[in-house]
C-alpha cells in the first residue's frame, strides 16, 4: 500500500496518511506532495480531506529515527528537511479548495501543526490527544508553525499547549472552537462527508481568498523561517 493515497467521491477528495505512525520524512513527503499535485491539477475536486490509515495516530511529527542519524551523517541534506516540511504546512494552508483535517487519532507535535494548516478540523472523541510537547523535549517551534497554530488555536489555549504542554481532548478542541465537531470513530467519515459535500466552492475563488487572508505568512516563510533555520535548526526535531 503506498504511503499516502487518494479516491474521489462526488467532489470531494479523501487523502488517506498509510504510513504507520505517519511520521514526516522526505519519502513521505515526496508521496504526500505527488497525491496533492494530482488533486490539483488531474480533477475537479473542490474539498479536500485528509485522515490516517492508522487506529490510533493522524500524525505523530516527525520521523525522528530517521532525522537524527540523517543530521550526523549528511548535515547538508539534513538542513533541506525544515524547507521540505515548512513547505508542506504551506501548501496546505494555500491550497485552492475547502480543506478537512478528519483527526481519526493522535496529532501530535509537527501532526499537530499539519492539522492547524486546514480550514476545518473534525477529531475523533473518546481517543486521542491534539499536542504539541515541545516544551518538554526542549525544542521550539518554527516561525512559522507556531503563525499557523495561532490561525487555529486561540491565543491563551496556545500560550497554555505551547508553554505547558498540554494535551487536549477533542471535546476540549471543541470547547475552545480549535475543531468543527467531536465525533466516535465509527461516525467521524460519515459527519466529515456530510460537512464535504455541502461545500462545491469555486477553486479560483478559495485560491485568491487564501493568498489575501494569508498574506501576511509570507514575510515570516521567506525572512523569520530562513533566518531562524539558519541560526542552528535544533528546533526542527519535534
Amino acid at each position: 500500500m503506498a504511503s499516502v493515497n487518494y479516491v474521489i467521491d462526488d467532489h470531494v477528495a479523501i487523502v488517506t496518511m498509510n504510513d504507520g505512525e505517519n511520521r514526516f520524512n522526505s519519502e513521505f513527503f515526496e508521496a504526500f506532495n505527488e497525491v496533492l499535485d494530482e488533486i490539483e491539477n488531474k480533477t475537479s475536486t473542490r474539498v479536500l480531506i485528509v485522515t490516517s490509515g492508522h487506529e490510533k495516530i493522524w500524525s505523530n511529527g516527525i520521523d525522528l529515527e530517521w532525522f537524527m542519524p540523517l543530521l550526523q551523517e549528511n548535515p547538508a541534506e539534513a538542513e533541506k528537511f525544515p524547507f521540505e516540511l515548512t513547505t508542506l504546512y504551506k501548501r496546505i494552508l494555500y491550497f485552492p479548495m475547502v480543506t478537512i483535517a478528519a483527526i481519526n487519532g493522535h496529532a501530535f507535535a509537527g501532526g499537530a501543526v499539519l492539522a492547524s494548516a486546514f480550514d476545518f478540523r473534525f477529531m475523533r472523541s473518546g481517543r486521542g490527544y491534539f499536542c504539541i510537547p515541545e516544551v518538554d523535549i526542549r525544542i521550539p517551534l518554527a516561525p512559522s508553525m507556531i503563525a499557523i497554530m495561532r490561525k487555529a488555536v486561540p491565543e491563551q489555549k496556545f500560550l497554555e499547549m505551547q508553554y505547558l504542554g498540554i494535551r487536549l481532548t477533542a471535546e476540549e478542541c471543541v470547547e475552545h472552537n480549535i475543531i468543527l465537531k467531536a465525533c466516535p470513530l465509527e461516525d467521524l467519515m460519515n459527519e466529515v462527508m456530510i460537512f464535504a459535500k455541502k461545500h462545491k466552492k469555486n477553486q479560483s475563488m478559495i485560491k485568491i481568498m487564501k493568498q489575501l487572508s494569508y498574506k501576511h505568512f509570507e514575510e515570516i516563510y521567506e525572512k523569520d523561517d530562513i533566518e531562524w533555520f539558519s541560526s542552528g535548526m535544533t528546533g526542527m526535531t519535534g
